[in-house]
């Protein structure tokens, strides 16, 4: 018999690897065996021959590929919603690849409010819906869920989770030592801190999920084949220049098919390149192993001891065990033939696990294991799942790389892409897992970047959410032209989408970026007196973080005198063209048709009237050819200046419409090309009159207006507008003068008191004025009337633009939802995700909050909701009491129907 603690005994004083074929045994008893803890598997279910299971049809309308848990519940969806012609090849039998041997856990409370709902659609899809469907039992399990808490960061983490959860309805209690022992009573409680119990959670059966699902979209008109791989995606090219899913090719047939959905899992990189698709993920090995019977574990709930990296799950009698190692292997040569497959376990790497698991639960020490489990799965550079149609190729669609969390999000995620499929856009805000947005183009093919930023997010994938927390993988691929400028004025950076944008600024010194170490994996040495990453540990908390007062500097600096943004990392597009003008006044909410010389603030919206962006606009006279600053174009021509971390979702929302419209004009990329300072503040005028060839007054250059000048001799357009609520002036400058035009300006405010500010300042700034976060506290799920920004849409106006029927549909109906600006007497640091109560009942939660250094209160922006389902008016924000909770302590609060800073807009047009 082997022994969970001979493995750590024997292992742990090795100073080097090594490889014993019994690590684990004792003298007399044999190796654990590779199997899968489940009763039954689908592997003897399937046809013997290699003939596929019925031959593939001549067409289809979706063709989706892969057989596991994310193909089928794809499968599923579709066909429940209606669409009856989908085929789902699987060039196996169903779950061979990845899902028949996960440990099929699904926990319900995660730091994001969208994959609580995609959980909780999971959930009711293994527990409620597919046995009402079908008669059969999916193998659901529900016997809760424990959060362990070794100290006390960690328990704050879960507290906000348990007030994120009574937002909806997720019961969950934070336990004491002396209570979680009464639950689990084999638990060792000496170094808990708390724990978190959730009752509700559970565990779900591979084979009995995905079979009972495959029934179930069956008997709804779905054709599901197996024993049928997929041999190459024909792709042809439109009359407009437009690459678009034609057929899928298979060894037994082609299907024309205007449309695929890559579910082929750590296959799916394969996948892709057939249709010249690039998906960003890597093959690694995961693994957990199977105890013998322990007496007295029969109905605890599964643990997750995440400082010990080790998750407990009940098997009947039994546990599973595993983790997340800092050393996984990668699968570098990933089979084609592999199905129903397990790798030999790797006793040295999965070692590390063993200590905390005995730890918590001392009886594994003399427990024999029974078996072990690793396999391959599919893991992405920021641990989210890869969804959502592909840049390159028009109806190829990805769902794949969940990380180890297939079974508990497939319920929602599948929902979501049918959605998706059907109707052009998923329901929910899927941006954290929509491919077209997330990553740059230029870094979904760049294999370094992918494989440091996997290998990162797997190793930290139970590290506490903190939230200033950066990676340390993957930097320094994108730099703007001020880079080496600020590292030396003591710059700490932050990284989007590829770019090092400022962060904050550091009286100490410079803290560079350096090359990823692994943290000291793969005989990689660690990095020792690593300022950068001390810098960032010391963020380490959910309490206000020891640079708070050098961020209220920064701001301080800006409101009462100026300070300078390098916000280079931009995007920057050119709209232009023939129906330039006919595509802004589609693609724009607001009526960006002025002359030229004017700036207009608006929002981009889909057909639900749900906001995809909002981003500046400038109507622009066409310049010289080739000049980045003022591009030579025929017909009408536009300058967009968009946030540098949703630039390629602005991209591929335009590209899409711009496709989808078949409007004639050109989307100019120049984000590399031009570099971006920010100068804001009262002091902004009178020193860049010393720097700028052109008249600064209200009169000659006012608000929301831009016009190319001269700066230090250099060409740059000067835009005024703030994202800080200050008088300032945006200069966009030819990347090759950035460095000249900002030494200028500094040079010239020194005596004023200017000061370099980062994003962390622009946050605070920002949230105290008012002014929106894309994807913090406005997204696709919120429309410009819920946000406040219905002054963004040209209603008054006949000009029909995407979403108008939707909102003035709502518009008509009236307002169920609303953003509120909240604020608290106690300087309580508040971060997102805290619930909102309204006259003792939760009526939403807060999306975005910071701490405002002129008015000196936390500031927080949530959306609620009248609970008792009637319209959210003005009135009925000003009638309530309000209280926050963050972790499970609520503190009174005041709603605000305006800015509670400079709510007259004064200091934006020079009014001080």
């Amino acid at each position: 018999m082997s022994y969970v603690s001979r493995a750590w005994r024997a292992a742990a004083p090795l100073p080097a690897p090594w490889r014993s074929p019994r690590p684990f045994s004792s003298a007399s008893g044999p190796t654990a065996k590779k199997s899968v803890p489940y009763q039954r598997t689908l592997q003897e279910e399937g046809p013997g021959s290699g003939e596929p299971s019925r031959p593939p049809p001549a067409s289809a309308q979706v063709v989706v590929v892969g057989g596991g848990s994310l193909g089928c519940q794809t499968t599923y969806h579709l066909a429940k919603m209606g669409l009856s012609d989908v085929v789902l090849l699987e060039r196996d039998r169903l779950t061979s690849g990845t899902t028949w041997h996960t440990a099929g856990l699904l926990w319900q409370l995660r730091p994001s409010d969208v994959e609580v709902e995609l959980l909780a659609h999971t959930r009711d899809v293994v527990s409620r819906d597919l046995p009402a469907e079908t008669g059969l039992h999916t193998g659901w399990v529900e016997n809760g869920g424990l959060f362990i808490a070794s100290n006390k960061q960690r328990l704050d983490e879960y507290k906000r989770l348990m007030s994120l959860g009574k937002v909806y309805g997720v019961e969950s209690h934070v336990l004491t030592p002396s209570q979680t022992k009464d639950l689990y009573p084999l638990m060792n409680i000496d170094d808990l801190y708390g724990t978190l119990y959730v009752p509700k959670d559970g565990t779900m059966d591979p084979a009995g999920t995905c079979s009972t699902l495959a029934r179930a979209a069956t008997a709804r008109g779905a054709t599901i084949i197996e024993n049928c791989p997929v041999t190459g995606i024909q792709v042809r090219t439109d009359d407009f220049g437009v690459k678009r899913v034609h057929a899928v090719e298979t060894a037994h047939g082609t299907i024309q098919t205007p449309c695929v959905v890559n579910c082929a899992g750590v296959w799916a990189r394969a996948l892709g390149r057939l249709a010249g698709v690039h998906v960003p993920l890597v093959a690694m090995h995961h693994a957990y192993v199977v105890t013998e019977r322990i007496e007295g574990i029969q109905n605890m709930p599964n643990v997750r001891d995440h400082d010990a990296s080790v998750y407990l799950r009940l098997q009947g009698d039994a546990l599973s065990v595993g983790g997340y190692e800092s050393n996984p292997i990668f699968w570098e040569e990933v089979s084609e033939k592999f199905a129903f497959g397990l790798f030999d376990l790797d006793w040295d790497v999965f070692t590390q696990h063993i200590e905390g698991a005995v730890n918590r639960v001392p009886v594994l020490e003399k427990t024999g294991i029974k078996s072990t489990v690793c396999g391959p799965e599919s893991f992405t550079a920021d641990h989210k799942p890869l969804m959502g149609e592909a840049p390159e190729v028009r109806g190829f669609f990805l769902g794949c790389g969940f990380n180890s969390a297939g079974m508990m999000l497939g319920g929602g995620c599948g929902r979501e892409l049918a959605h998706w499929i059907i109707r052009g856009r998923p329901e929910k805000d899927m941006y954290g897992y929509d491919i077209r947005q997330r990553f740059h183009h230029s870094l979904t093919d760049n294999n370094r970047w992918i494989r440091e930023r996997s290998h990162e997010s797997y190793a930290k994938n139970y590290s506490v959410v903190f939230p200033h927390d950066e990676p340390l993988a993957g930097r320094n691929v994108r730099k703007d032209p001020l880079h080496e400028e600020l590292l030396r004025q003591g710059c700490v950076f932050q990284e989007r989408h590829g770019w090092e944008r400022p962060g904050w600024f550091n009286p100490g010194g410079a803290a560079p970026v350096l090359d990823y170490d692994y943290y000291g994996a793969y005989g990689h040495q660690r990095h020792r007196d690593y300022t950068y990453n001390r810098l960032l540990g010391d963020e380490y908390t959910f309490d206000f973080p020891p640079h708070h007062d050098i961020i209220k500097k920064e701001c301080l600096t800006c409101r009462n005198a100026l300070a300078l943004f390098d916000m280079s990392y931009f995007g920057k597009f050119y709209l232009v063209g023939p129906e330039a003008t006919k595509a802004a006044d589609w693609l724009f909410s607001a009526d960006v048709s002025k002359a030229p010389g004017s700036t207009v603030y608006t929002c981009m919206l889909n057909g639900q009237g749900g906001v995809e962006s909002d981003l500046t606009v400038s109507r622009i006279s066409p310049g010289a050819p080739g000049s980045p600053l003022a591009p030579a174009f025929e017909g009408d021509g536009y300058y967009l200046a968009i946030g540098g971390a949703v630039a390629q979702q602005n991209w591929s929302h335009i590209t899409t419409v711009l496709q989808d419209m078949k409007f004639q004009c050109k989307l100019l990329d120049c984000s590399e090309e031009l570099g971006m300072m920010s100068i804001q503040g009262p002091l902004s005028r009178v020193v860049l009159q010393e720097v700028l060839d052109t008249d600064l007054s209200n009169e000659a250059f006012p608000f929301s207006t831009h016009k190319i000048t001269t700066a230090a001799g250099c060409q740059v357009r000067a835009m005024r507008l703030s994202f800080v609520g200050e008088m300032g002036w945006e200069l966009h400058v030819p990347r090759a003068d950035c460095v000249k035009v900002y030494r200028a300006v500094m040079q010239a405010g020194a005596r004023h008191g200017i000061a370099n500010a980062g994003y962390r300042a622009i946050d605070s700034l920002s949230i105290e004025k008012g002014y929106r976060h894309w994807h913090a506290d406005l997204r696709p799920d919120d429309t410009p009337l819920e946000a406040g920004l219905a002054f963004t849409c040209k209603l008054k106006s006949s000009i029909p633009f995407l979403g108008r029927e939707a909102v003035e549909a709502q518009k008509a109906k009236g307002i169920f939802r609303r953003l509120v600006c909240f604020t608290t007497e106690e300087k309580v640091p508040m971060f997102g995700l805290e619930a909102v109560w309204r006259d003792g009942k939760v009526v939403g939660h807060i999306r975005r909050a910071d701490f405002g250094f002129a008015i000196d209160k936390t500031i927080a922006y949530g959306y609620i909701r009248d609970p008792a389902g009637g319209p959210v008016s003005l009135d009925f924000v000003k009638s309530g009491s309000y209280e926050l909770e963050r972790m499970g302590v609520t503190f009174p609060a005041r709603a605000h129907t305006k800015s509670p800073f400079d709510p007259d807009n004064k200091r934006v047009k020079g009014f001080y």
